[in-house]
């Protein structure tokens, strides 16, 4: 085994047998959680990997396991065998950005449609991440290795505001911001239906769909508190646009809220928001009107339109807007024209 340390100590604990790299650590702080310490670590976990392989007796404190709320003493010795994930071979390419901001710590981009996040094994291109490394060479290296800059994601057929880290300084930052919940996320949605309230709240747990494992669902196995505001901005004929600001940030939260409540977003495929079903609650008079809407946006309807952070070095709080883009443009005019009509 190949001995990681931070501290220049080596220390065999019998109680480690899994396979892989020992790792070592001698606490100089104190009472910082033990899973926010080994975040900030040389170990390259995410928080909620470190929470797990604290639950399960992974990682000891000292010889011993303990919780992630743990509040470390300095002394304290911490140790772990994991295998590092090995970083993928990401290259630059020169697919087209809009650039909101960009300094030497951040760069905010508007994303568009059709577009994934970062690379994955068995697609190494044609992703956000290739784009800016071709754009700006370097980006973090973050907390897991395979996705350089990324402290945060939208689906990839989500639009709009998204902020990436170039210095791993920022990248701690930005990432403690999202997970104490200190940064403020805005969406643009357009659903199906008339909304019957103008302002409402969605606190509704979301875990994994019980059959179609690639979705997620409102259920209570498996799941995590997941908690949704929203703001009726325009009513339609037969649709409502709304302001949406998610206060989790758990995957596809605002499309599965928004469906499981009723209001699927206009053109989402995997949450019912192109589903013929649709016609029967929207009402018969308006099928033109549907199939018509399925041609303008070929997409959901959703878009990050602003994003609120403090800088993760100046301190100052920055926001971030993200204008529209051409398919959701049509789509309000042609809602607000049957309005009129």
């Amino acid at each position: 085994m190949t001995c990681v340390t931070n501290n220049n100590t080596n220390h065999n604990n019998s109680s480690l047998t899994e396979e892989g790299n020992y790792w070592r650590n001698e606490v100089r702080g104190s009472g910082e959680r033990l899973d926010v310490y080994l975040f900030h670590s040389s170990l390259h976990l995410s928080r909620n990997k470190i929470q797990e392989k604290i639950k399960v007796g992974e990682i000891l404190v000292n010889g011993e396991p303990t919780k992630p709320s743990y509040r470390v003493k300095r002394g304290d010795i911490i140790e772990t065998i994991y295998s590092p994930p090995k970083p993928l071979e990401i290259k630059g390419e020169p697919i087209p950005l809009s650039i909101i901001y960009e300094d030497d710590d951040i760069i905010v981009i508007n994303k568009q449609s059709d577009l994934v996040v970062h690379p994955a094994t068995g697609n190494l291109d044609g992703t956000l991440v290739n784009a800016l490394l071709y754009h700006c060479s370097t980006l973090s290296k973050g907390f897991e290795l395979d996705r350089p800059g990324v402290v945060h994601r939208l689906d990839a057929d989500t639009t709009g505001v998204i902020i990436f880290a170039k210095s791993q300084r920022a990248h701690s930052n930005l990432a403690m911001q999202f997970q104490d919940r200190k940064v403020t996320k805005i969406y643009l949605a357009i659903v199906w239906g008339k909304v019957p309230m103008k302002k409402g709240e969605i606190n509704a747990p979301i875990g994994r769909h019980p059959i179609k494992r690639e979705l997620m669902a409102v259920t209570p196995l498996g799941s995590k508190e997941s908690l949704t505001y929203f703001e009726v901005l325009r009513s339609h004929s037969f649709a409502s646009t709304l302001k949406v600001t998610p206060l989790t940030g758990r995957t596809h939260q605002i499309r599965v809220h928004l469906s499981h409540y009723g209001y699927p977003i206009i053109g989402d495929n995997q949450y019912g928001g192109r589903d013929l079903e649709i016609i029967r609650r929207i009402g018969i008079d308006y099928k033109e009107e549907f199939n018509k809407v399925l041609q303008i946006i070929d997409r959901q309807a959703l878009h990050a339109i602003s994003l609120i952070i403090s800088h993760p070095l100046a301190g100052n709080e920055m926001r971030f807007n993200a204008p529209l883009y051409d398919d959701m443009k049509r789509l309000i005019r042609f809602l607000n024209e049957v309005n009129s009509s």
